[in-house]
């Protein structure tokens, strides 16, 4: 019996289902011109119209809808976040996304929306008990050396995060955390999330971190819950969350806020090719200061030494002379010992650099194993027998093929924190 004789002849393609889903709704009377009420949780301007987000006053649905720009002059009230509105509009389904919409032909105010009222009563509570007060920020520490990170582990703001610590300031160690940043799990997952960090107590910073998102999905960052878990964190916390136009709660109460993840990753640790830049300044400043001094002193000695020939006092001059002498010596021992103290900081860093170099790494008997398609092989569970790899030694490359895959060993590099 083939699959063919089994489908019924009654079976729709998506076109065919969506199109009659289409009718369904837009020949509907009461859809073709129906008042909806709701709260505007999002809107934003399109060179073709305005775009926004309706929602009921508890979150637990929500439509988007649109108003073209021919339409847009005519309503009795623009579309704003946190407001609360009377719309007139019809259902459209829009088959290329599978998704509906209403488009709206007028829109009546209805009072403040209840999502934006509760959210100013809560910031406004928070802020007389001087959670949001500058005195309470804290510094972030110049050069830490564990930082952890609350974000979810699916998330690309993780890969960023690690990304751009790892390029900046090679060696630093992550203690990741992971937590829901989306949905109604979400604020107790980031509370979780933030005591495992303080129970571990290694970390000297914390990130918390969420990638973009519509301000729908970013509500959990204005719960009370997770605003007073920042705010009772012992150690500082910078918030990395992707939204430029919105600041919410978890920003105002953070020590540092940012708007993205790597701008979060790229303030709490500095560069060490910066650093090594600026220990360069400092030398060439140094000798330039040494330099500066010699010729001052050698200044003051020549006058000194004419000043004398004119009193003609013998005893005076040689008295004099030994002073400069003196001063002279010291002077060269204190520059030495501080030129000294510059070198072996610069060599400090330059074995460093060395110590990370990847070629180095090679000439020391280390190889890279890369697969086929270039990818660096780093574990053993990613590779079937029969597969070709090309192994990159310190001088040269030779290409082998995997006949037997054992056990991948356990990591060592990252640490995640489980409670």
């Amino acid at each position: 019996m083939s699959f063919d004789s089994l489908i019924p002849d009654t079976a729709l393609s998506v076109a065919g289902l969506t199109d009659y889903i289409r009718l369904l709704l837009e020949e509907d009377q009461h859809l073709r011109q129906i008042w909806v009420t709701g709260e505007v949780s999002s809107a934003n301007n399109h060179r073709s119209g305005l775009f926004f987000t309706l929602q009921d006053p508890n979150g637990t649905a929500t439509i988007k809808c649109v108003v073209w720009n021919s339409q847009l002059a005519k309503l009795a009230q623009t579309p704003i976040r946190g407001e609360q509105l009377i719309i007139l509009g019809s259902i459209r389904l829009y088959p290329q996304r599978g998704e509906y919409q209403l488009t709206v032909w007028q829109a009546l105010p209805a009072g403040a929306g209840l999502q934006a009222l509760r959210y100013q009563q809560l910031k406004k509570r928070l802020e007389a008990e001087g959670l949001f007060d500058l005195e309470r920020k804290r510094s972030l520490p110049i050069h830490p050396q564990i930082i952890a990170v609350v974000t979810s582990p699916t998330a690309a703001a993780w890969g960023d995060i690690q990304k751009t610590l790892k390029h900046r300031y090679p060696g630093i160690h992550i203690l990741f955390s992971p937590a829901t940043v989306q949905g109604d799990l979400a604020p107790a997952s980031i509370v979780k999330a933030i005591e495992r960090v303080e129970r571990d107590g290694r970390a000297e910073v914390l990130i918390l971190s969420r990638g973009g998102g519509a301000v729908e999905e970013l509500a959990c960052f204005n719960d009370e819950r997770v605003v007073r878990a920042i705010a009772n964190c012992p150690i500082p916390v910078i918030s990395g969350i992707g939204h430029q136009r919105d600041e919410s709660l978890a920003d105002l109460v953070a020590d540092v806020s940012v708007h993205t993840p790597t701008a979060a990753a790229e303030r709490v640790v500095p560069a060490l090719s910066e650093l090594y830049n600026q220990h360069r300044q400092r030398v060439a400043a140094l000798r330039e200061a040494v330099h500066e001094s010699g010729e001052i002193a050698d200044n003051q000695l020549q006058s000194l030494k004419h000043r004398l020939r004119r009193l003609g006092l013998e005893r005076l001059v040689q008295q004099e002379v030994q002073k400069i002498s003196w001063r002279r010596q010291h002077l060269l021992q204190v520059t030495m010992g501080r030129s000294q103290q510059a070198s072996q900081h610069l060599e400090l860093l330059r074995q460093k650099l060395a110590s990370i170099d990847p070629k180095a790494v090679l000439q020391r008997g280390y190889a890279v194993v890369r697969q086929e398609n270039g990818a660096i092989a780093r574990s053993a569970a990613e590779l079937t027998v029969g597969d070709d790899l090309l192994i990159q030694l310190g001088q040269g490359e030779v290409k082998v093929k995997v006949v037997e895959v054992n056990e991948p060993p356990r990591r060592q590099g990252r640490q995640d924190l489980n409670g």
